[in-house]
């Protein structure tokens, strides 16, 4: 297996045939061949439907002949590297189908082909194998036909305001300019809005948000139906077919701050081992949860043979089972991983700690993050020979550790280059393939960062209502915060890129801080949530609290687990502690004797939620939780005067239009429970 990029570099060649105008009953197609960096790997056929490769029937051939129908393997000839041929034109009949029979001589595939009917890229095939037959049919496009091609509102969403939104593909010959977006949950009342001042070229994309947000009136399961019509004010397309998607919306509580329980004098702790080496966990360095509540944990493995992942279902509870699963090419994609972070879209990202993925450091530097779906029906499945990962960027030998930001967004610590980069993957290339020009790369630099080592982490987690990155920095025995929405684009770096990308910059500007810079020995894993951030130290298994209300930092507690090789540490769905711990091969969640939130320790019954939070003239409140008893709700303002009082909730909603903006606290009691909740009116 060869690792490969794609390079657009268009030329025009090999084309056999040129028509001004094809004649009635015809139509023109045209090809663009794009080649990774063996193009001499490739052979092609054009042939009408059910033709047998080399049968005389080839409307083109192309590549290399050396590797022929039988996908010789060739070292010479044929395509160049890393190049678009433009093939054809040819008038071919209408409604008649035809077959692409691709061959590559070493059997990972590597090309890809755009089929052009009427000018129009209505085809898109991508080669990963030695013997493949792409298939397509001779029919322009209708004049107007809009696709509702993707639901971009993740599958799990907390219990909050949530945003409908989806991707629009114009799959007619007219640009699109007006449309209406329409979506209706469990079937109830549709939300229309009209979208216009649009122009949606043919076979281009555009997102969008619904202007009306939902509001969930409480957890579970629901169904997002979300269409288009009246396009371009002319009511239904050509194929209403693809008009409409459906997902189900799975909505979740929101992970509680229960710091106080652990930064807490009078509690105790159960240490419960969730999984060990019997479930084949093996020097862990880091774990993160799906969305959907699984626990995955990433492997270190060795160098050449790559790390693997074991995925942890109903973890801690009853019926718990764990699967332990290792990519096919996991000894270049997954080489030494350092980290593991999930996206709201279900894809994972992980970092690659080894110094070059290829194994052979005097031939170039080439590493970096790998993204990955979580689909079992993608992730560790066979794809071709180059892998099921979904994308991979280069430009980050010794990847110390990785973060999330949103969908394929993630930030990861360079100990190469001493730096912060941010990874867009942007669109990934599918499944074992190859193209990188759509990714872009930002590089954060100047911070004097220094690991401790390529073995002890530095992990990184993004405050994401707040804009602040908070990164280990272990070499230097601190902790920092970067604001991701601070600095200006600069030129290029010094170092890099090892591909062709999007954009590949260094920012200039941006502004950072440290954070804590005592009582850390080896710090390696780190979380936060609220204004409460938790660190591990590798070196004595500690697991420090910070208050970081103010800057630096303040020590606000320190659990003494005595378990040397603590690195990742992950707030789970109940807010409770859980870290990897690489040394003694296990996964620990750490159980707190009484559960407490907030500062002054008022016991919580799980999760209680109001929203929209910010509020305007109303907010909902989740009453699920407190059904036992009368329900009594007061909201004071900061300085403690209350300012209402519902001494028996009957209602989801409450009145708060008569408030000026500002914040509150919602105090609600049932006489068993009680909790209360910032609240922001705007």
């Amino acid at each position: 297996m060869k690792k490969k990029a794609i390079f657009t570099i268009l030329i025009a060649m090999l084309s056999i045939y040129t028509f001004a105008q094809c004649p009635a009953g015809q139509t023109e197609v045209s090809m663009d061949i794009s080649t990774d960096g063996y193009g001499y790997e490739i052979y092609l056929e054009l042939v009408p439907s059910g033709s047998s490769c080399g049968s005389g029937a080839a409307i083109f051939i192309g590549g290399n002949s050396l590797v022929g129908c039988n996908a010789n393997s060739a070292t010479s000839g044929g395509y160049s590297n890393n190049t678009t041929i433009n093939a054809g034109p040819w008038c071919l009949n209408n409604s008649a189908s035809y077959d692409i029979l691709s061959r590559d001589g070493y059997g990972d595939g590597g090309a890809g082909f755009v089929v052009n009917i009427a000018t129009m890229p209505l085809y898109t095939f991508s080669a990963s194998a030695a013997n493949e037959t792409f298939s397509f049919t001779v029919t322009p496009p209708p004049a107007i036909d809009g696709a509702m091609q993707h639901v971009e509102t993740p599958a799990y969403v907390y219990m909050s305001n949530v945003d409908v939104k989806g991707k629009i593909k114009n799959q007619g010959s007219t640009a699109i300019n007006t449309i209406d977006v329409n979506y209706t949950i469990n079937g109830g009342t549709t939300f229309t809005q009209n979208l216009s001042s649009l122009n949606i070229a043919p076979f281009t994309t555009y997102d969008f948000t619904h202007p009306t947000p939902w509001y969930p009136s409480a957890i579970g399961a629901y169904t997002l139906d979300l269409w288009i019509s009246n396009i371009n004010g002319q009511g239904a397309d050509a194929v209403p077919s693809n008009d409409n998607l459906t997902k189900t919306i799975n909505v979740k509580n929101p992970i509680p701050n229960i710091i106080p329980s652990y930064t807490s004098t009078t509690n105790t702790f159960t240490y419960d081992i969730i999984v060990n080496s019997s479930n084949q966990v093996n020097t862990p360095r880091d774990l993160d949860f799906h969305p959907n509540g699984d626990l995955w944990v990433i492997n270190t493995g060795t160098e050449n043979g790559g790390g693997s992942t074991v995925k942890v279902t109903n973890p801690g509870m009853t019926g718990q089972s764990s699967l332990r699963q290792q990519d096919g090419n996991a000894w270049h994609f997954m080489s030494l991983p350092s980290g593991i972070a999930f996206s709201n879209n279900e894809n994972f990202a992980t970092s690659t700690s080894v110094l070059d993925a290829n194994h052979s450091p005097q031939n170039g530097l080439f590493t970096g993050p790998s993204l990955w779906s979580s689909d079992p029906a993608i992730y560790a499945q066979p794809s071709g020979g180059n892998g099921s990962h979904l994308d991979m960027l280069h430009e980050s030998p010794e990847c110390m550790g990785i973060a999330s930001q949103e969908d394929n967004v993630f930030w990861v610590y360079d100990d190469y280059n001493n730096d912060i980069a941010m990874y867009d993957f942007a669109e990934d290339h599918g499944p074992g393939n190859s193209e990188h020009d759509d990714g872009r790369v930002l590089r954060y630099q100047g911070m004097g960062l220094n690991a401790i080592n390529t073995t002890i982490v530095c992990h990184l987690e993004l405050d994401k209502a707040k804009k602040w990155l908070y990164f280990v920095d272990g070499g230097n025995q601190r902790i920092i915060r970067l604001d991701i929405t601070s600095g200006v684009l600069g030129g290029a770096p010094s170092w890099g890129p090892y591909e062709t990308l999007a954009e590949y910059k260094k920012v200039l500007g941006f502004t950072w801080e440290i954070v804590a810079d005592t009582g850390l020995i080896e710090p390696a894993g780190i979380d936060i949530i609220d204004d409460r951030l938790v660190v591990t130290d590798h070196s004595n298994g500690d697991i420090i609290f910070y208050d970081v209300s103010n800057i630096p930092a303040t020590e606000i507690g320190r659990l003494q687990t005595n378990e040397p090789g603590i690195m990742g540490v992950v707030l789970g769905p109940e807010g409770k502690i859980w870290y990897a711990n690489h040394l003694f091969h296990k996964v620990v969640k750490i159980e707190p004797s009484t559960i407490l939130v907030g500062d002054n320790e008022i016991e919580l019954e799980t999760n209680t939620f109001i929203f929209p939070n910010p509020a305007t003239n109303y907010f909902n409140i989740d009453r699920s939780n407190f059904s036992d008893g009368n329900i009594q709700l007061s909201i004071s303002d900061i300085s403690g005067k209350e300012v209402l009082q519902i001494p028996n909730l009957t209602k989801n909603t409450v009145d708060i239009s008569h408030l000026a903006s500002g914040l509150y606290f919602v105090n609600i009691d049932n006489g068993k429970y009680k909790t209360s909740k910032k609240l922001v009116i705007e």
